[in-house]
């Protein structure tokens, strides 16, 4: 069974930061859960570095024969975005992040066409810092991910937080949900 979004929706496959429901509440208005999913042959990677947390920011990158999980979001298009903003998707595809549409299968072997968010330019693999990681593992855990999953998440080497991070991002102030309109029509 295939499955899409609807008309006035976006399914959207979320795998690490995004996870964590704090996050994804900031930054969309109505963010529906459909599935807990996988992403056949890739695996979470960390490149770059991060403005706000420090150490490598997260992306996808191919592996043959392991799984990417998270989970499926239905967002509206407004909702879709307001993420885009906060990632700084653009259109023409000079922002470092852009979508990438796929299959993800959840556990039932019901599958999504989805997009996810990939960074553009990879760059030199950094490892995350160790608030990052478990900002992506709480994210991981109350949404029920495989256990094995999440005991991987958890080994990938991480560096020290400086103080203060996270950093606020300018951003909330803008993108934030008292700023925008998400109920108007």
């Amino acid at each position: 069974m295939l499955a899409f979004g609807k008309k006035s929706h976006h399914l959207y496959f979320v795998y690490g930061s995004d996870m964590n429901a704090a996050q994804i509440a900031l930054r969309c208005y109505t963010p529906t859960l459909v599935a807990v999913a996988r992403l056949a042959n890739h695996r979470i990677g960390f490149y770059g570095q991060s403005a706000k947390w420090g150490g490598g920011e997260e992306t996808f990158v191919e592996a043959p024969g392991q799984d990417l999980w998270g989970v499926v979001y239905q967002l509206s298009f407004y909702d879709g975005e307001r993420l885009d903003s906060w990632l700084d998707v653009r259109l023409d595809g000079n922002g470092p992040y852009f979508h990438w549409p796929a299959e993800v299968i959840d556990a039932n072997g019901v599958s999504y066409w989805a997009l996810l968010y990939k960074r553009a330019l990879l760059g030199i693999q950094e490892p995350p810092t160790d608030a990052y990681l478990e900002h992506i593992v709480a994210g991981a855990v109350s949404h029920g991910l495989p256990a094995d999953y999440i005991e991987q998440l958890r080994a990938i080497p991480t560096v020290p937080s400086e103080p203060g991070m996270p950093l606020s991002d300018p951003r909330e102030r803008v993108i934030g949900l008292d700023a925008a309109c998400g109920g108007c029509s």
